[in-house]
């Protein structure tokens, strides 16, 4: 006679990747809100290099317009970049969990910037976005999409961890 297995169930009916879209959203969230206000702080700090005053009430309307008006399309950049970067991170972590995180954190700045270069390719403008003409803007608008990586991945590691052990 056979003994089968037991085979463990999660405590949640839901498919695996069910359980990762919250943490995935929060990060792509707080990524997308993260790159809006840079641009806008990068757009606006030039201008006030040009000696135009800036006052903070200024600031802040700007950043709301931005946050509801660029974001949502810095938002499907992102997504086109991590789309094919943060599940090759996931499967490259599977053999090293350890390296989950950083795996992730990169893989999300990664494609973030190969996102904009690729709107960068396609857009009739020398850059899409400003902030990223040079190094050191696309650097800081990168930051908040590695943020974003490793967010996902401290909200998801316990629950790739159960699945490993």
């Amino acid at each position: 006679m056979k003994i089968m297995r037991s085979v463990t169930t999660s405590a949640s009916p839901s498919p695996q990747w069910t359980r990762h879209l919250a943490p995935l959203l929060l990060a792509w969230l707080l990524a997308a809100a993260w790159g809006s206000v840079v641009q806008t702080q990068w757009n606006l700090q030039a201008l006030v290099g040009l000696g135009v005053d800036i006052p903070a009430a200024e600031r802040a309307r700007a950043t709301w317009q931005d946050l509801i008006g660029f974001a949502p399309l810095y938002a499907g950049i992102l997504a086109a970049g991590w789309l094919p970067a943060l599940p090759v991170a996931a499967l490259l972590a599977r053999g090293r969990p350890a390296w989950r995180s950083p795996l992730l954190a990169i893989a999300a700045g990664l494609g973030m910037v190969a996102a904009v270069r690729a709107v960068d390719a396609v857009a009739p403008m020398p850059v899409f976005i400003d902030a990223t003409r040079h190094l050191p803007g696309l650097l800081a608008m990168a930051t908040g999409s590695v943020i974003g990586g490793l967010l996902y991945a401290k909200l998801t590691a316990r629950d790739t961890m159960s699945r490993v052990s």
